[in-house]
């Protein structure tokens, strides 16, 4: 992808290296990650993970220890990452796509006679606070509805090329397109709506609902592929890079990898191959009229 040189967003926050992490208030909605495969059932803990923690925590007060004092100067995972070198250049090319997503949705939300209010690009190290909770990197990006913002450790990128053979630039570019591709759902309206459903699904239809959800992100991704390449700005085998790195987080093939089977109905991010296929039907035609995932089958 040719980035260097390019526009740069003014919408990145870098919170590398910070200090504390939790900030209060009121969570609002859920993340939309892209997902890791770590195996084991979803959503964590739970109950019981949040009783323990809530016993540590008044525990250590008991002792005249403050917790929170010890959590904000605690060293994240990540704080080695540096502001230059070669880390100040993947913050460049997140700060050159995000400002490609920029153009190009304001475009097609002009067209359509309204406004595109930008998201912003959370640069963290290991750990992060948001108004959808706190995540750690093993959580991959994730974009929070509550405060318009998505969120990336650059990690990630390493542990998509090493872990997930996904190598290249535009593979993580396809990443951040797609996380972007939820704040456009945010906008229209969809996030809202199926988080309302999801208080009446079952754990299957919520899975599938989320599965919908997921593969009209990949589909934006690919609507936003398709006008860079208008522009002329993708090189050979970028095409190939980000349907790579689609299908290497298939539900499908994360759950053979990590745990040596696969279970349809726990799927909540679509296979390798509806992946792939919303994808190229975004790039192929650039019309987001075609990223209807909630009619029909996926």
């Amino acid at each position: 992808m040719r980035w260097r040189g390019r526009r740069q967003s003014g919408n990145i926050e870098d919170r590398r290296g910070g200090g504390g992490i939790f900030s209060g208030g009121m969570r609002r909605g859920a993340p939309i990650r892209i997902p890791m495969g770590r195996g084991g059932r979803a959503g964590g803990g739970g109950i019981g993970s949040i009783i323990i923690l809530v016993i540590l925590f008044f525990g250590l007060r008991a002792m005249g220890i403050d917790p929170l004092e010890m959590l904000a100067g605690a060293p994240t995972g990540e704080q080695s990452v540096q502001t230059g070198g070669a880390n100040d250049e993947a913050r460049q090319f997140v700060a050159v796509v995000l400002a490609d997503t920029e153009d190009v949705w304001s475009g097609i939300f002009q067209a359509q006679g309204a406004d595109y209010p930008e998201p912003r690009l959370v640069l963290f190290s290991g750990q992060v606070d948001s108004a959808c909770g706190f995540a750690s990197a093993a959580s991959g990006p994730f974009y929070c509805p509550g405060d318009r913002q998505v969120y990336l450790d650059l990690s990630f990128f390493n542990e998509l090329a090493t872990r997930f053979g996904a190598a290249g630039d535009f593979a993580q570019a396809y990443v951040i397109a797609h996380e972007v591709g939820h704040h456009v759902q945010n906008l229209t309206g969809v996030l809202p709506r199926v988080n309302q459903m999801r208080a009446r699904l079952s754990e299957g239809e919520a899975n599938s609902m989320s599965v919908r959800v997921e593969l009209q992100a990949d589909c934006y991704a690919g609507v936003w592929a398709y006008h860079t390449n208008q522009e002329g700005l993708l090189e050979q085998g970028d095409l190939e890079e980000a349907l790579n790195a689609a299908f290497q987080i298939g539900d499908d093939t994360l759950q053979r990898r990590t745990q040596g089977y696969v279970v349809p109905d726990s799927f909540n991010h679509g296979t390798s191959e509806q992946r792939q296929t919303w994808f190229r039907r975004g790039y192929e035609g650039g019309d987001v009229a075609d990223c209807d995932t909630f009619s029909g089958p996926v």
